[in-house]
């Protein structure tokens, strides 16, 4: 995956259509892209060389360019855990 400056990449691998519940791509650049479906029941979430947030399920695996001080950064409550870890 290719990374743009200040952005992040994502990929999505399904082990078949069949859990593709939708998809919209419209012929107009402006339009919203919609992918839905199905990845079942969560195997195994982590972090793959500490930069990759890789979320595996029974039907597909979702990948999301995401740094581990980033995702700490977003998780809510995560400022009362680390206040909590200091004392």
């Amino acid at each position: 995956m290719r990374n743009r400056t200040g952005e992040h990449a994502f990929s999505i691998e399904m082990k078949s259509k069949d859990f593709l519940r939708h998809v919209s791509i419209s012929d107009n650049a402006q339009d919203p892209v919609l992918l839905e479906g199905y990845l079942g029941g969560l195997i195994e979430i982590g972090l793959r060389e500490g930069s990759m947030l890789e979320m595996r399920g029974v039907n597909g695996v979702l990948r999301i360019d995401l740094k581990e001080e980033e995702l700490m950064s977003l998780l809510p409550n995560r400022g009362l855990e680390e206040a909590a870890q200091d004392e």
